[in-house]
């Protein structure tokens, strides 16, 4: 089941920078008709200007994702979709004991609970019209625990589940709709800022323009899901190990030392409330 984006209308959530950005540009290039929605009302206009500056469609609304009752009000003003890409999301890099109740609260809200308010926003009238896309940017980190990132991993950890669900469930029913997850490694946005990785020929740091330009044509190609680089495909298979063994090579692999001097956007210069959503 292809899905070409032009003349296609696709909603991006955190859509206001990084990866987010960069999906709109590129979907907007592909033909779509791209609606930004972020938390950050300048954000958000600055990249439909962009969009609009190179003559294409876009339109952009602020809608902070976590809240529900502000979601269903801008999906009525957004209208029908035929693509929803999930992709706000924030990261708080500390240690269990070391993350405030607030963070960890707020974590669970905009990557995980906000998949179910903006997904169920705009369904229905996919179903209706047997036609449509919802994409779930989950993470590397959804496939594995990693150390320092006890919220984010559960929250991309649930995130991959919900797309696997929602994918059954739509395809049980025949509905015609499709559900894609995304589960990229760590890619070189503000939002993991200091992350490093041991094998880089193994598991390299991404470029947010690759993550893009394959998260499209996977979105095009009506696949199911996408994980990057194809090494962290390994993962599954490995799960047949001791738990025991299983630890030793995702340390031996460097893994749990992949957040040892994170930064992250606190101190990059981007603001995470911005749900622009590197997720990686």
């Amino acid at each position: 089941m292809t899905h070409p984006l032009k003349n296609q209308t696709v909603v991006i959530t955190g859509g206001g920078s990084g990866i987010g950005r960069l999906l709109a540009l590129g979907a907007a290039e592909r033909g779509a008709r791209v609606v930004v929605w972020d938390l950050s009302a300048a954000a958000a206009e600055r990249v439909c200007q962009e969009i609009l500056g190179a003559g294409h469609h876009a339109e952009a609304f602020t809608v902070d994702v976590s809240d529900r009752d502000a979601v269903k009000a801008a999906a009525k003003k957004t209208g029908q979709a035929d693509v929803v890409i999930n992709n706000a999301g924030i990261v708080t890099g500390k240690n269990l004991l070391d993350a405030t109740d607030d963070a960890i609260e707020r974590t669970i809200r905009v990557n995980t609970l906000a998949l179910f308010w903006v997904t169920r926003a705009f369904l229905g009238n996919m179903i209706a019209n047997r036609h449509g896309t919802v994409v779930t940017i989950s993470s590397a980190a959804g496939l594995v625990g990693v150390a320092k990132q006890t919220d984010y991993s559960a929250s991309k950890f649930a995130a991959l589940g919900f797309a696997e669900s929602l994918r059954v469930e739509l395809s049980k029913a025949n509905t015609g709709v499709n559900s894609l997850v995304v589960c990229p490694y760590f890619v070189s946005t503000g939002m993991f800022e200091g992350v490093q990785t041991k094998y880089p020929r193994l598991l390299p740091i991404l470029t947010p323009e690759y993550v893009v330009q394959k998260t499209l044509t996977a979105i095009e190609k009506g696949r199911h899901q996408l994980i990057m680089p194809r090494f962290v495909n390994l993962l599954s298979p490995a799960r047949v190990l001791p738990v025991r063994w299983f630890d030793k090579l995702m340390n031996q692999l460097g893994v749990n030392n992949t957040m040892d001097h994170f930064v992250g956007r606190a101190k990059a210069g981007s603001a995470g409330g911005s749900h622009a959503g590197s997720n990686r």
